[in-house]
Protein backbone atom coordinates (compact mmCIF):
# COMPACT_ATOMS: atom_id res chain seq x y z
CA UNK A 1 0.00 0.00 0.00
CA UNK A 2 1.46 3.42 -0.92
CA UNK A 3 2.45 5.68 1.91
CA UNK A 4 0.62 9.01 1.94
CA UNK A 5 2.70 12.12 2.35
CA UNK A 6 1.55 15.50 3.49
CA UNK A 7 1.47 18.13 0.77
CA UNK A 8 4.16 20.79 0.73
CA UNK A 9 1.89 23.78 1.30
CA UNK A 10 4.69 26.31 0.84
CA UNK A 11 5.52 24.82 -2.58
CA UNK A 12 1.84 24.74 -3.57
CA UNK A 13 1.47 28.37 -2.53
CA UNK A 14 4.50 29.32 -4.66
CA UNK A 15 3.15 27.46 -7.69
CA UNK A 16 -0.29 29.08 -7.35
CA UNK A 17 1.23 32.54 -6.83
CA UNK A 18 3.46 32.10 -9.88
CA UNK A 19 0.54 30.94 -12.03
CA UNK A 20 -1.50 33.96 -10.93
CA UNK A 21 1.37 36.32 -11.71
CA UNK A 22 1.77 34.83 -15.18
CA UNK A 23 -1.96 35.07 -15.84
CA UNK A 24 -2.11 38.65 -14.60
CA UNK A 25 0.89 39.64 -16.71
CA UNK A 26 -0.67 38.06 -19.80
CA UNK A 27 -4.11 39.51 -19.09
CA UNK A 28 -2.74 42.89 -18.08
CA UNK A 29 -1.51 43.61 -21.56
CA UNK A 30 -4.57 42.66 -23.56
CA UNK A 31 -7.11 43.69 -20.92
CA UNK A 32 -5.74 47.22 -20.74
CA UNK A 33 -5.67 47.46 -24.53
CA UNK A 34 -9.21 46.08 -24.84
CA UNK A 35 -10.50 48.59 -22.29
CA UNK A 36 -8.94 51.39 -24.34
CA UNK A 37 -10.33 50.09 -27.64
CA UNK A 38 -13.90 49.23 -26.70
CA UNK A 39 -16.72 50.90 -24.78
CA UNK A 40 -17.13 49.52 -21.26
CA UNK A 41 -20.31 47.64 -22.12
CA UNK A 42 -20.92 43.90 -22.09
CA UNK A 43 -21.13 42.69 -25.68
CA UNK A 44 -23.98 40.29 -24.80
CA UNK A 45 -26.27 41.77 -22.17
CA UNK A 46 -25.46 45.44 -22.79
CA UNK A 47 -24.75 46.34 -19.14
CA UNK A 48 -22.46 49.33 -18.70
CA UNK A 49 -19.50 49.24 -16.33
CA UNK A 50 -17.40 51.90 -14.64
CA UNK A 51 -15.51 52.58 -11.43
CA UNK A 52 -15.13 49.64 -9.07
CA UNK A 53 -17.51 47.49 -11.12
CA UNK A 54 -15.19 47.68 -14.14
CA UNK A 55 -13.41 44.62 -12.73
CA UNK A 56 -16.59 42.64 -13.57
CA UNK A 57 -15.99 43.28 -17.27
CA UNK A 58 -13.75 40.61 -18.80
CA UNK A 59 -12.00 40.12 -22.11
CA UNK A 60 -13.31 37.12 -24.03
CA UNK A 61 -11.17 35.62 -26.79
CA UNK A 62 -13.50 34.82 -29.67
CA UNK A 63 -11.32 31.92 -30.84
CA UNK A 64 -10.68 30.80 -27.22
CA UNK A 65 -6.91 31.20 -27.73
CA UNK A 66 -5.56 33.46 -24.99
CA UNK A 67 -2.29 33.84 -26.86
CA UNK A 68 -4.02 35.28 -29.96
CA UNK A 69 -4.01 38.99 -29.10
CA UNK A 70 -3.90 41.08 -32.29
CA UNK A 71 -3.24 44.78 -31.67
CA UNK A 72 -6.55 45.77 -33.27
CA UNK A 73 -8.52 43.66 -30.76
CA UNK A 74 -10.26 41.67 -33.49
CA UNK A 75 -10.14 38.49 -31.38
CA UNK A 76 -11.63 40.12 -28.29
CA UNK A 77 -14.98 41.13 -26.96
CA UNK A 78 -15.78 42.60 -23.57
CA UNK A 79 -18.21 40.46 -21.59
CA UNK A 80 -19.44 40.73 -18.03
CA UNK A 81 -18.52 37.87 -15.71
CA UNK A 82 -21.93 36.23 -16.12
CA UNK A 83 -22.03 36.37 -19.92
CA UNK A 84 -18.39 35.22 -20.09
CA UNK A 85 -19.16 32.19 -17.92
CA UNK A 86 -22.24 31.49 -20.03
CA UNK A 87 -20.19 31.66 -23.24
CA UNK A 88 -17.68 29.12 -21.97
CA UNK A 89 -20.46 26.87 -20.65
CA UNK A 90 -22.05 26.92 -24.11
CA UNK A 91 -18.77 25.76 -25.64
CA UNK A 92 -18.49 22.93 -23.10
CA UNK A 93 -22.12 21.93 -23.69
CA UNK A 94 -21.55 21.86 -27.44
CA UNK A 95 -18.44 19.71 -27.02
CA UNK A 96 -20.41 17.29 -24.84
CA UNK A 97 -23.19 17.11 -27.45
CA UNK A 98 -20.65 16.38 -30.17
CA UNK A 99 -19.08 13.58 -28.14
CA UNK A 100 -22.53 12.08 -27.60
CA UNK A 101 -23.40 12.38 -31.29
CA UNK A 102 -20.15 10.65 -32.25
CA UNK A 103 -20.96 7.79 -29.90
CA UNK A 104 -18.23 8.41 -27.34
CA UNK A 105 -20.28 9.28 -24.31
CA UNK A 106 -23.74 7.86 -24.83
CA UNK A 107 -25.82 7.20 -21.72
CA UNK A 108 -26.58 3.53 -21.08
CA UNK A 109 -29.01 3.87 -18.20
CA UNK A 110 -32.71 4.11 -19.10
CA UNK A 111 -34.55 5.13 -15.92
CA UNK A 112 -38.05 4.92 -17.45
CA UNK A 113 -37.59 1.80 -19.54
CA UNK A 114 -39.96 -0.26 -17.39
CA UNK A 115 -42.38 2.54 -16.50
CA UNK A 116 -45.27 1.37 -18.70
CA UNK A 117 -45.34 -2.09 -17.14
CA UNK A 118 -45.11 -0.61 -13.65
CA UNK A 119 -48.09 1.65 -14.34
CA UNK A 120 -50.13 -1.31 -15.59
CA UNK A 121 -49.51 -3.35 -12.44
CA UNK A 122 -52.47 -3.53 -10.11
CA UNK A 123 -51.80 -2.81 -6.45
CA UNK A 124 -51.91 -5.84 -4.14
Amino acid sequence: MPKHTTPDHARLDRVVAEARQQREAREGGYRERALKLFPWICGRCGREFSGVRLRELTVHHKDHNHDNNPPDGSNWELLCLYCHDNEHARVLDEAARNRTAEGHAVATHHPFANLQSLLKKKPD
